[in-house]
């Protein structure tokens, strides 16, 4: 059975979003982090199964400092779906392919 592919959006500030991705990717079903400001992506930053621990740091800092710097930004995390949740193979609101 193929892996389905759940999208979710984190809008929070400071402290809370990153307590939320640093308990996110400790869960090890997050792929892809995907910064946004309005509709614009900003960073990416691509996860593997083996990113923990010191490899945590930067990535948090790195979008801790993203987050500071923009307004509306967004915060979207792909993850291996569960048994619940939508199944979507790219972010709600991402144009379509050609």
């Amino acid at each position: 059975m193929p892996e389905r592919t759940v999208w979710e959006t984190i809008k929070l500030q400071g402290i809370e979003l990153l307590d939320t991705l640093k308990q996110i990717i400790h869960e090890g079903n997050a792929r892809r982090i995907v910064i946004k400001q309005e509709n614009r992506i900003v960073a990416e930053f691509p996860l593997t199964a083996g990113v923990v621990g010191t490899l945590v740091a930067p990535i948090l800092a790195a979008i801790g400092a993203l987050v500071a710097l923009l307004r509306d930004c967004s915060i979207e995390v792909e993850r291996v779906a569960g048994d619940s949740g939508p199944e979507r193979s790219k972010p709600p609101d991402a144009p379509a392919d050609n």
